[in-house]
């Protein structure tokens, strides 16, 4: 009987084209929870890019794995995929790259007051464009600090160190050697960097990491650009800074609640530049990822172990549900 491939949306089509040789490729009907239980449990494997409901694998007697189409394996409810017996797994790395670009790129346009100057050219004229010129900054030599230094934080130390010839400097849990790069602790870091850089899990650990006190150490002017996870950040000490002038600006890829409400008050601040949780997503980086899990979910299904398995710990209780052949 041939495999089901469940993928909560629709993917690259050369990853499309890997699952459909592998199996049955069944795409989400809606992202709601009733439809993703339904739906779910008939698998064998489910590609991820939506929150899956944790009561899915209470009964879900053929799945074997939940692959993370991406880095953040926080979409996947690690206790219960792991009691259950379903392998946890991700594609970490392949859109490092491209998340990097994005927070280059959001810098620069603080730095060059982009939205305002964009604004007012549109509105008012060339001249009222060109009023801003003296008001933007390079980004070449200025202290940029990393808190997370795994696949984005590398991708981006190395590309702001030999492409932009900024210092670099980061905060790791586990610091690990990295050329030109100085690791600090945290508020060591925040109180030095003229940009912070978040992309560091969102883990009990970093819920709120960044709250009102250590706001209160950055540099008056400095920027925070966050492509972690939105709770890493409290949003209510963020917001107040913004308001009192004591930053100068934010670049917001991620919040804690999805999608940002109309009425939030990010909208309001013409130095705050809002993405809808795109940092990581181009054409390019998609099809790696889409491939990436498409294979992870092939190589399941052939019998073997994903190559990045998240639950190391499952795989005694999966052997027994699916012993080896």
């Amino acid at each position: 009987m041939s495999a089901t491939i469940y993928s909560t949306h629709k993917l690259h089509p050369r990853a499309e084209d890997i699952l459909r040789s592998a199996g049955n490729l069944v795409i989400a009907s809606a992202l709601i929870d009733e439809v993703l239980i339904e739906e779910g449990r008939k698998a064998d494997v489910i590609i991820v890019r939506a929150p899956l409901p944790p009561v899915l694998f209470d009964d879900a007697p053929k799945l074997r794995a939940a692959i993370r189409h991406g880095a953040g394996i926080d979409m996947i409810p690690f206790e219960e995929a792991t009691r259950a017996g379903v392998l946890i797994a991700n594609v970490p790395g392949a859109n490092a790259r491209t998340v990097a670009e994005h927070v280059l790129m959001m810098s620069m346009m603080l730095l060059r007051r982009f939205r305002i100057v964009d604004s007012d050219l549109r509105s008012k004229g060339w001249l009222a464009g060109r009023e801003h010129s003296n008001d933007g900054h390079d980004i070449g030599g200025r202290t940029l600090g990393i808190v997370g230094f795994g696949n984005v934080g590398a991708a981006l130390a190395e590309m702001a160190r030999n492409g932009f010839g900024m210092n670099v400097i980061a905060h790791n849990r586990s610091p690990k050697p990295a050329p030109g790069v100085e690791f600090l602790a945290l508020d060591e870091l925040i109180t030095r960097a003229d940009i912070v850089v978040l992309c560091c899990p969102l883990t009990p650990e970093t819920r709120g990491l960044i709250d009102a006190r250590r706001i209160g150490l950055m540099k008056p002017g400095a920027l925070i650009v966050n492509v972690s996870r939105g709770p890493v950040i409290v949003d209510d000490a963020l917001l107040a800074a913004l308001r009192e002038g004591r930053i100068g600006g934010a670049a917001l890829d991620v919040f804690a609640e999805q999608p940002l409400p109309p009425e939030s008050p990010y909208f309001g601040f013409p130095n705050v530049i809002i993405t809808p949780h795109m940092a990581g997503i181009t054409d390019e980086s998609m099809m790696r990822m889409g491939v990436g899990a498409a294979e992870e979910a092939v190589s399941i299904l052939r019998g073997d172990l994903p190559h990045n398995l998240r639950n190391p710990d499952v795989v005694e209780h999966y052997r027994q549900r699916f012993p080896q052949k």
